[in-house]
């Protein structure tokens, strides 16, 4: 499958499922501690660092972008799909959604003060995960931190149906922190910590804090 393709099939999918998505995930952050946590995490760092703007890369309805903003962050989201594009400025209408893929990441170099994509790597195969962990470098200002989200494991799967039974078909990739962390590394980044979030549940999930060196 060519990278046109998984990106036209991810695109729909989520164009599909927008509507039901931003209604299931609405509460998920108010409902999660440890993500709140995360993000306040991000929040001082960016503060530390200075401050600037901070892209939320696969934002989709804009849930985390708007907690982000909330924390007296210049955060705004890019996503793939323009229905949850429509869904994060229907919601969120102060705020700034854009279209975009990380595959093909418009930002300036060093730009930005922060990055962070939750869940949303998970769909990016392997052997493009690098080409897209050097645009995040990219556009990264030195000493500015990246967070990463994603699910365990070491498995892909096609997903055909989600989100209220509607029709997808995306890839769905588990990985292992160290074979991300080592993927950081050679793009540039150097980590500073990992969380792993719900390890006795049926798909753990892990978050990855790195930086640009300054």
């Amino acid at each position: 499958m060519t990278t046109d393709d998984w990106v036209a099939d991810t695109r729909t999918s989520y164009d599909t499922v927008a509507t039901s998505y931003a209604e299931q995930l609405r509460d998920a952050i108010a409902g999660g501690p440890h993500l709140r946590a995360a993000l306040e995490v991000l929040a001082e760092l960016v503060r530390t660092a200075g401050g600037g703007p901070v892209a939320d890369v696969g934002c989709g309805p804009g849930h985390v972008t708007a907690h982000l903003h909330g924390l007296g962050v210049d955060a705004f989201g890019i996503d793939l799909s323009p229905r949850m594009i429509d869904a994060a400025r229907r919601d969120h209408p102060d705020l700034r959604f854009e279209e975009g893929s990380m595959t093909d990441l418009r930002l300036d170099d060093a730009s930005m003060a922060g990055l962070l994509a939750w869940w949303s790597l998970i769909h990016i195969p392997d052997d493009e995960v690098p080409a897209v962990f050097a645009h995040f470098h990219r556009v990264l200002r030195p000493g500015a931190p990246l967070q990463l989200g994603f699910h365990v494991g070491d498995t892909s799967h096609l997903k055909t149906q989600g989100y209220g039974g509607h029709p997808m078909s995306v890839y769905v990739h588990h990985r292992e922190p160290d074979k991300v962390a080592s993927w950081l590394r050679e793009a540039g980044f150097t980590i500073e910590a990992q969380w792993l979030c719900d390890p006795d549940g049926q798909v753990p999930q892990a978050m990855l804090f790195a930086r640009r060196p300054s």
